[in-house]
């Protein structure tokens, strides 16, 4: 333990530290105070007045944009590519523990798409939609160009978790008589669901925030980030800041959830043991 005075360096990088929070926090707090305003409030500084006006204004129909559609579109979007890129992590990495002919080239080509730009991803899948002679959109095209994604990330996740998992309860499971489908339901998922819940999250918040890879493939109906982007040369009110506070308070609610769904389940596997302890 050290005693006595901080030198000037603690100072410096204490200060240093500060202003990179100020920078990272500063505009999502600029954009959360601003869209408190009133009726009459601006896009800037001093606030006039303080109301909850804009975020009614929000989900009414509006001149430009669509809200309430383009976040609806976004969650649904966000939340059929989480279950798929959770499902397909997971069965890659029980696929991969075993070694087979063309593993390398497999893994290596999944993750490929990490490499391109996302912007060319975007821009290939469009146009193959439009080679083939189909419409792109969100549900479709742009679900394809999000799993390119999330996926890469969702496999090296599980990689790493299915690296470190210990093989011995499975066979343990067997001994006692379970089959593969027990071993894997009741032993394996139960294990790993924390971080089956990470890959899902992360899936979720890259496709529900993913804005070059939906440019050329949402089709007619834009999502979230598109909308945005759209509205930023349209609208002069703070009806966009509003937009912007919701869609943060949506990407905080779903980390609040994960995180209380990791709690309850190692309590309720500290529970399970403590009971299984007493029994035996």
């Amino acid at each position: 333990m050290q005693h006595g005075k901080r030198g000037p360096a603690f100072w410096l990088l204490g200060s240093f530290f500060c202003l990179f929070v100020l920078f990272l926090y500063g505009p999502t707090l600029t954009i959360l105070i601003l869209s408190f305003q009133g009726p009459s409030g601006g896009l800037t500084f001093p606030m006039n007045g303080v109301s909850l006006h804009w975020f009614r204004n929000l989900f009414e129909k509006q001149m430009v944009g669509d809200f309430a559609g383009s976040l609806q579109r976004s969650l649904i979007l966000g939340a059929a590519v989480m279950l798929v890129t959770v499902v397909a992590s997971f069965s890659a990495g029980l696929a991969f523990r075993s070694r087979f002919r063309g593993a390398g080239i497999l893994f290596y080509l999944a993750i490929a798409s990490l490499i391109v730009p996302s912007i060319l991803i975007s821009l290939g899948i469009g146009l193959l939609y439009r080679v083939l002679g189909w419409d792109p959109a969100w549900y479709s095209s742009a679900f394809g160009a999000h799993l390119t994604w999330t996926l890469p990330f969702g496999l090296l996740i599980m990689f790493a978790v299915f690296n470190r998992f210990d093989r011995r309860y499975e066979e343990a499971a067997r001994d006692l008589g379970a089959t593969s489908w027990q071993t894997i339901r009741h032993i394996v998922v139960p294990i790993l669901l924390p971080s089956l819940i990470g890959v899902g999250l992360f899936g979720f918040t890259l496709s529900y925030d993913e804005f070059a890879r939906s440019l050329y493939t949402a089709g007619t109906f834009n999502t979230l980030p598109l909308e945005i982007y759209g509205m930023t040369t349209n609208v002069t009110t703070p009806v966009l800041y509003a937009l912007g506070t919701v869609t943060t308070g949506v990407s905080f609610l779903v980390i609040a959830l994960s995180l209380l769904s990791v709690t309850w389940l190692r309590r309720r596997r500290a529970r399970h043991g403590s009971d299984a302890g007493k029994a035996a």
